[in-house]
C-alpha cells in the first residue's frame, strides 16, 4: 500500500528564506534578460528606420534587423562561455553582478545610437551579459537548493522568462512613436539596480567555495574549457547537452516562431490584413501565456515523477505528434487557437529542462562553463534554423516546412538514448 504523502515530503518543505531569496533574484535576472531581448524584437524596425533615415517598410531595415539578430546569437555564445568560465573561476556572486551590469548598461546605450552598426554592435554586447546571467543563475540555483527541490526551483527559474516577455510587450504598448524607441531601450538600465540587491543579499555558493578549495589543493583550475572538452566524461556530456539545446532552440525558431504566420495564412482572404495581424498577435500571446507557460512549469514535476530523460522524451514525442497535426490540420482560426498553445506546451516547455538538467551534468568547478556551453553554444547552432527557415518555406510552403522541421525532435530522441540520468543524484564534484 502506497504511503500517504506527508507535509515533509513536499518539495518545498524545509526550504529556507535565503534559498527562496536566491531563487527570486535568479528569476529577476532572467526576467530582465528576456525583457532586453523582447525590446529589440519590438523596436528594431522603428530604431533602424530612424538611424537609417528610411521608411519602416524599406528592405534595408529588414536586412540590418537580421544582422542584429545574428549579432545577438554570436554575442550570446561568446559571452555565455566567457561569463560561465569566469563564474567557475571567481565565483557566482561576483560574476552575476558583472553580467547584469553588462546587459543593462549596453541596453541603455542604444539611446545614443546614431547608425545601424551601433545597434548591431550593442546587440552583441547585450547578448554577452544576457547569456552569461542564465548560466550563472541556473548553476547557483542548482547549488543552493537541496536535491529534492532542485528540479522545481530550476523549472520555476526558467519559466519566469514569460514575465520578461510580458514586460517587453507592455513597454511596446506604451512607447509607440518612432522616436520613443530610444526611451524604451533606456529602461534597460533599470536591471542594474538589481546589482545592489545581489551584493547585499547573496552569499557565495558554499559548493563553489568548497570545490575551489579542493581544486587549489589538487592544482586544478575552475572554468577550464580544455578540461570540459578534453578526454573524460565531461566532453560527452557537454556535446550531448549542446545537441539537445540546439534541437530545442532550433525548433523554437523553426516551429514556434511561425505560429502567428499560420494564423495569418488561415485568415488570408477571410478578413482584412490588419485584422489578421491583430488576431495573429492574440494567438501568439495565447501560445506564450497558456501552452508555453504550462509546459515550462510542468516539466519539473514530470521530471520528478519519472526522470529527467523521460520528461525530455515525453516532450519530444509530444512535439513530433502535435506539430504536424497543428500545421497540416488547422484550417480555421478556432482550430489554430486550440492547437497552437498545445504545440507551445511541448516545443517551448522542454526549455525548462535545460535549466534543470545542464547544471546537474557537470562538477562544480565546471558547472557554469558546462551549462553555458550547452545552452549558449546550442543557441549559436540553432541560428542555422533562423537562416534556413525562410528558404525552406519558399521551397515547401509554410505548413510542410514546419512539419519537416519537427523531424529534429527525432534527433533529440537519439541523443537522449545516450544521455545520463541525473534524477535523485547528488551534483557531481
Amino acid at each position: 500500500m502506497q504511503r500517504e504523502l506527508q507535509p515533509e515530503d513536499r518539495w518545498y518543505a524545509g526550504i529556507t528564506g535565503y534559498q527562496w531569496l536566491v531563487l527570486i533574484i535568479a528569476c529577476l535576472g532572467w526576467i530582465f534578460d528576456v525583457f532586453e531581448g523582447q525590446l529589440f524584437a519590438i523596436f528594431k524596425t522603428p530604431a533602424l528606420a530612424d538611424v537609417l533615415r528610411v521608411a519602416e517598410n524599406a528592405a534595408i531595415v529588414d536586412r540590418y534587423g537580421n544582422y542584429g539578430f545574428a549579432s545577438f546569437l554570436v554575442g550570446g555564445a561568446v559571452g555565455g562561455l566567457f561569463f560561465g568560465m569566469l563564474a567557475d573561476r571567481i565565483g557566482r556572486r561576483q560574476t552575476m553582478v558583472w553580467s547584469i551590469l553588462t546587459y543593462s548598461i549596453f541596453s541603455g546605450m542604444h539611446f545614443f545610437a546614431t547608425t545601424w552598426w551601433h545597434i548591431v554592435a550593442l546587440r552583441f554586447l547585450v547578448a554577452m551579459g544576457v547569456a552569461g546571467e542564465w548560466a550563472i543563475a541556473a548553476s547557483l540555483v542548482s547549488e543552493v537548493f537541496p536535491k529534492k527541490a532542485r528540479a522545481m526551483a530550476g523549472g520555476i527559474f526558467h519559466a519566469s522568462s514569460v514575465i520578461g516577455a510580458v514586460l517587453g510587450s507592455a513597454v511596446g504598448m506604451v512607447f509607440t512613436a518612432q522616436t520613443d524607441w530610444r526611451w524604451a531601450f533606456l529602461l534597460g538600465v533599470l536591471p542594474a539596480l538589481l546589482v545592489v540587491w545581489v551584493l547585499v543579499s547573496i552569499r557565495e555558493s558554499e559548493k563553489w567555495e568548497a570545490a575551489t578549495a579542493k581544486a587549489e589543493q589538487e592544482k586544478q583550475t575552475g572554468g577550464n574549457l580544455a578540461e570540459l572538452l578534453g578526454a573524460g566524461p565531461w566532453r560527452s556530456r557537454a556535446l550531448l547537452g549542446l545537441g539537445l539545446a540546439a534541437v530545442g532552440l532550433g525548433t523554437y525558431w523553426g516551429i514556434y516562431a511561425w505560429g502567428p504566420e499560420l494564423v495569418r495564412e488561415v485568415l488570408d482572404k477571410v478578413v482584412p490584413a490588419e485584422e489578421a495581424r491583430s488576431k495573429a498577435s492574440f494567438a501568439y500571446m495565447l501560445m506564450n501565456f497558456t501552452g508555453g507557460l504550462a509546459g515550462l512549469l510542468l516539466f519539473a514535476p514530470i521530471s520528478m515523477w519519472t526522470s529527467r530523460r523521460m520528461a525530455f522524451v515525453l516532450y519530444h514525442v509530444g512535439a513530433i505528434i502535435v506539430v504536424p497535426i497543428t500545421f497540416l490540420g488547422a484550417s480555421t482560426y478556432l482550430q489554430a487557437l486550440v492547437l497552437l498553445p498545445i504545440t507551445a506546451f511541448f516545443v517551448v516547455g522542454m526549455h525548462a529542462g535545460y535549466a534543470i538538467y545542464f547544471p546537474e551534468l557537470f562538477p562544480t568547478r565546471l558547472r557554469a562553463t558546462g551549462a553555458s556551453f550547452c545552452f549558449n553554444v546550442g543557441r549559436l547552432v540553432s541560428a542555422v534554423m533562423l537562416m534556413l527557415r525562410g528558404e525552406l518555406r519558399d521551397w515547401l510552403g509554410l505548413r510542410y516546412a514546419v512539419t519537416a522541421m519537427a523531424s529534429l525532435f527525432f534527433v533529440g530522441l537519439i541523443l537522449l538514448y545516450f544521455a545520463p540520468e541525473t534524477k535523485d543524484q547528488e551534483l557531481p564534484e
